[in-house]
Parts: C-alpha cells; structure tokens; sequence
C-alpha cells in the first residue's frame, strides 16, 4: 500500500525523530513489512507514521500522550470540536494548564484531556511538552500569532491510519511492551537520552525521569531481545556512557539539529548514535 503523506506526528515532541529519519530508514532491517513492528517509547511518533506498518505495537509511559492517540482514533469528530473551543491567550492558557493542579482534573473526559494535550503543544513555548516530579504540566504561554491548533488533515489522517491497520496503543513500562516480540519482530528504541552534560539532562515529557540505572535496564532487555532473535534499532546521544553500554553491537554516529536549549548558543547540530543488532 503506498503511503499517506499526511500521516505524521500530531505533536511538536522534545527529541524528535524527523532529524534523523534518513539516516534510520537506512538501516533499517530487510522485509520489514512481513515484521511486526514495537515501538516502546512511542512520544510524537514520527518513526512510526513515516513508515506506517500494518502490524505494530506501540508504547508509551505517558498516559496523556497514549489517550490521546486513542481519542484521535475512536473520538475524532469529538476532538476536532473541543479544540475549536480554544483560544490563544495567556489567561486561558495558564487557566488550562493549571487544571491539572487541581481536582477538576478528574471532571475533564477524555476528549478533552486529549484536546486540552494538543492546545498546550501547540501554544506553549517551543512546543515542549514538560512535566514537573508531580507529573504537572509547567511549560510557559508561548505567544505565537496564530498557532495551528487544528490541524485537521493531519489529525484525520492518523485516525484514518489507526483504524484501518493493527495498531495496538499501550500506555505501560516498555519492557512489557515487547514481551510478545519474536523473530518476526522489529523493535525501535528511542528511550529518554543519556545527557551529554549535567547541564543538558531532559527528562521532563514524563514524571520521574530517567538515570543511568534505567539506560543500564534497558540495554540489558536489548540483550534479552538479541538472544532470543529479535532485531532492535536503537537511537541515544552520544556519549562515552552510551558506547560502553552498547559496545558489542554496531553503532553508528548521525548528526542531528536540536533546538531545545535554554541556551541559543547551543542549539544546533549534535551526535547521536543509532544501535543495532543486525547487519
């Protein structure tokens, strides 16, 4: 089936993928369409859309982020109407944002806790989608013109996407999403990276964050995946941690242009390393 150019992320998401897609589709495995496709770590899906597989299973720990690809395949129309609801003023935005601060969090449904989502992405500053330790949104009004709130093609695209293939939503811990994985399975990786610097650390699109014990956990479910057959593509900074880790499998170093820094002299390109398991 050719693919829908429209399908693509519906989200400005912090590490990205669209950066680097070339370089992953360049090594990804042979016959991948008779595979099944995992992706543990899902965020703006940008992988994912780019190469729209029939068969995936996809994950991510933040439940906000996974409720809302489950309303945008179940509850378009729903959707499409909360979010013409909104408005682009910092008042209301602050308003909306500190909802989660309060219990009138849990009067919200779900369509509107997925519209409310997709309206803090698209006006907050720089797009980031950030979380305090209490899972909290805390990113500041962005004071964009006119943001591009509804974007309707692409919204109905993805629907279209997520109800016309097997693509099962999970919203749980990543090891548990590739349990069922075999060798007729590809698995992508893109974790929270390792920091490059103490200063660089983010962590923040979902509470609790991420240290070098959880990068260790997860290249050692990288080595249970490997010995039971199962191809794995994994993207991360790189760093010194990070090649030590991942020294017995092929590694390869790619250029990536990021933009979040609260530092502008530091935005740019930067390395980041894509590991595999496979040749």
């Amino acid at each position: 089936m050719p693919k829908n150019k429209l399908v693509s992320p519906v989200l400005k998401w912090v590490g990205g993928k669209r950066q680097i897609l070339p370089d992953i589709v360049e090594l990804l495995p042979t016959q991948l369409t008779r595979r099944t496709y995992y992706e543990p770590f899902l965020g703006g899906g940008a992988v994912l859309f780019h190469l729209q597989p029939r068969n995936a299973v996809v994950n991510d720990f933040n439940s906000e982020l996974m409720n809302l690809y489950i309303v945008i395949r179940n509850h378009l129309e729903e959707l499409i109407t909360d979010l013409r609801i909104h408005i682009n003023e910092p008042e209301y935005f602050y308003h909306l944002r500190g909802i989660d601060r309060t219990p009138a969090f849990q009067d919200l449904n779900l369509v509107q806790r997925a519209s409310r989502v997709v309206y803090l992405n698209k006006t907050c500053f720089n797009g980031l989608y950030r979380v305090n330790s209490s899972g909290e949104f805390n990113t500041p009004f962005g004071r964009y013109k006119k943001p591009n709130i509804i974007n309707e093609p692409t919204l109905r695209a993805v629907s279209h996407y997520l109800n016309n293939n097997n693509i099962q939503l999970l919203n749980g811990d990543y090891a548990t999403a590739v349990v069922d994985a075999d060798r007729n399975s590809f698995v992508y990786f893109d974790p929270p990276y390792h920091p490059v610097s103490a200063s660089s650390n983010f962590t923040g699109y979902v509470e609790g964050g991420w240290n070098e014990r959880d990068q260790i956990r997860l290249r050692e479910l990288c080595d249970e995946l490997t010995e039971r057959g199962v191809k794995f593509l994994l993207s991360n900074s790189s760093t010194e941690f990070i090649h030590e880790q991942y020294a017995n499998y092929d590694i390869r170093t790619v250029l990536a242009s990021r933009s979040i820094n609260s530092d502008s002299t530091k935005r740019g390109d930067v390395e980041e390393v894509l590991i595999r398991n496979y040749e």
